[in-house]
Order: structure tokens, then sequence, then C-alpha cells
């Protein structure tokens, strides 16, 4: 019997993270038999017409709900993010020149040390002295206008900070956007690259979609190892082995489901609504409850928040679990706890968390 939100626990999992459940329902019967073929889809070569088909509908719905230019290659790779902080240096650092990075949290970390294994990284800011509580100013950035790529993560899971708007570089642009791809529109005109790891806003763990303007492909090493190369992947269409098929097919689903919901900016405008429940719980708390982030950074899909002790934080994931909302605790970086509210989050879930808080603050504070 298939579960409804109504029996199903509220999960505030910063990732692997809730999935929206039509297409979860949609998944079980593929599973089992896709497109009437008596095969499920699990159990499909790779080079049939089912799954050739997954892989264009993917494609298309990439674009057409990210309004995607025509400039740009849309891949869908192995390996997840991390792979993705080795291989853009391994294409794109092969020329003795450096890339500029802002370092904004865990994963430009490791993105920056990755990166130095082949080349000079430039880092253009370092929010690690205030832990990551922030976002820098667009203009207080020099950028090195003779750098190869400029680099950034425009939202941090584990800090809960978010870029509220694109940077502008004289060098091509590459964001990791993992934990907010897909949440809000994308300044097209200003990026050469973007790419998320699936499993926050696009889909299970397995695969990364990867967007990547043409003419930048074309500037990438051709010297590097097959499977690390962009161009090769680009030519067999994200087929040139064996592909995370079940993965690509969750995405393509995920596509279609927020071309449902209206778009990218009725994501948006959803996904701040929903935020603003718990933030509007954290600031009038009375300072009960303390953001790590500032104001103007603040995420819309990571909430990160702090009580008064450690032992309040305990007590307030043990009491939250017994209400069905679980996954509260922060990282271990920050501590406290986090709430990420992804694109398939509904916000009823935001609305019972925040009447939560408000009654923990008042009967704990």
């Amino acid at each position: 019997m298939t579960s409804t939100m109504s029996t199903r626990t509220f999960n505030f999992s910063a990732g692997p993270a809730l999935l929206p459940e039509s297409v979860i329902q949609q998944a079980q019967q593929d599973l089992w038999d896709l497109d009437k073929t008596g095969i499920g889809l699990l159990e499909h070569s790779h080079r049939d017409k089912a799954i050739t088909r997954i892989f264009d509908e993917a494609n298309q719905l990439c674009r057409e709900v990210g309004n995607v230019p025509d400039d740009f290659e849309v891949l869908f790779l192995h390996g997840g993010a991390s792979t993705q902080f080795a291989m853009i240096p391994m294409a794109f650092l092969n020329n003795g020149k450096s890339a500029d990075y802002v370092n904004t949290g865990t994963w430009t970390t490791k993105a920056i040390a990755e990166a130095r294994r082949f080349g000079d990284v430039n880092v253009v800011w370092d929010g690690k002295p205030e832990n990551f509580n922030s976002t820098p100013s667009l203009d207080s950035l020099a950028w090195d206008p003779q750098a190869a790529y400029s680099y950034y993560c425009s939202n941090n899971t584990i800090f809960g900070t978010r870029w509220p708007a694109t940077p502008t570089t004289p060098t091509p642009l590459i964001s990791d956007m993992s934990s907010e791809m897909y949440a809000r529109p994308i300044d097209w005109a200003s990026h050469d690259m973007v790419y998320a790891g699936a499993q926050k806003n696009l889909g299970p763990a397995g695969v990364a979609v990867v967007i990547i303007r043409k003419s930048l492909l074309e500037k990438a090493s051709t010297d590097n190892p097959s499977m690390f190369r962009y161009d090769i992947h680009a030519d067999k269409g994200s087929m040139y082995n064996t592909p995370p098929v079940f993965a690509v097919y969750f995405v393509g689903k995920i596509f279609e489901w927020i071309k449902s919901q209206g778009g990218l900016t009725s994501m948006e405008q959803m996904n701040d609504r929903k935020a603003s429940h718990i933030y509007d719980a954290i600031d009038g708390s009375g300072g009960f409850f303390t953001g790590h982030s500032r104001l103007e950074d603040r995420s819309t899909m990571n909430i990160t928040f702090r009580c008064p002790s450690e032992a309040l934080e305990a007590t307030f994931i043990e009491e939250a679990a017994k209400q069905d909302m679980v996954n509260l605790k922060g990282h271990r970086s920050v501590g406290g706890l986090r709430a990420s509210t992804y694109n398939a989050f509904p916000e009823s879930g935001c609305v019972k968390l925040a009447e939560f808080m408000n009654e923990f603050a008042r009967t704990h504070g």
C-alpha cells in the first residue's frame, strides 16, 4: 500500500532528501514494468529504446524547465558533485593558469583542495574566520581577469547561507548548485557551467546534473582519461558507459514535477514562503532561537539555528521526533539544528515545525 504525506514522517534531512510522492508512486510502477514492456526500469539495457527515451526526455525537460539556452550542453554524469570538484580543474587548469575560488563553506573547501592538485588556486574570499556565516559582498571580490575560471557555491547546505545575487566575473563562471539547483531561476547570461549532485532537489543519489556552455566545453582538456572528459560524455549523450539509469529516470520525473508546479519562478515563491514560517519562529522567539546565517544571506533550502544550550537542542530533536519530524540535527561543523526544506518538502511540514518551535520556546524559555 502506497503511503501518503498524512502518514509519512516529515523528513528535514539535508540529503538524500524528501522526494515528491507522485514521483515515488510512478517509480514504483515503472520498477516493475516500464512502458508496458514487461521489463522493469532497472532491468532494461541502457541501449533499449525505452531508456533512450528516458534520457532524451530528461534532457528536454531540463532545458524547458530551466530555460537553458541552446548553447549549453546538458550532461548526466556518475560520481555526484564530489567528482566535479576534481573533474573541473582536470579539464580547465591545463594551461598554466590559476582559478579563482570563493570559499563559503565545507564543499568549496573540498573543491579548493581538489583544484590545487592540478594547478594554482586564488581564494578571492574566505569565510572560515567567521565560521562561514555569510557570503561576500559582490563589490569586495577582486577577480583575476587572467584566471581560467571563477568558482562559487550558490547555497551552502551545512551553514545555511545563500548568495542573494549572482557574482559578475571577467572569466567563465562555474557554480556548484547542489543544494538549490532548480529551486529558483538561474542567470544563464552570467554562468558558463552549473552542476548539482541530484540527492537534494533533483532526485536520488548517484548522478550529477552538469549544464555547461559549449564554448567552455571546447576549452576542456582532451588529455584526461575518457571518463573524465566532458566532450566524450556530450558526444555520447551521457551514455559513454552504462549510465545511472534509475537516477536519471528520477531526475527527469522531478523536472516534470517542477513543471507541473508552475516552473522555477513558482518554486522560488513557494520556497520563500515555506522558509519564512521557520524564520519567523526564529526571529519571534525573543532570542531563544538564534540563526547561524547573517540575515541577508539566509538560505531558503537549509535553515540553521541554535537553542540556548546543547541539552535543549537534544530535547528539541527528541520531542520533534515524537511528532514525526526527524533529521533536524545540525551538521557537526555548526552544531545546533538544521531544517532542510527542499522543493519537494511540503509547506505543511514547515508550518508544523514553526508551531512546534513556538511552543518549545514558550515552555523551555
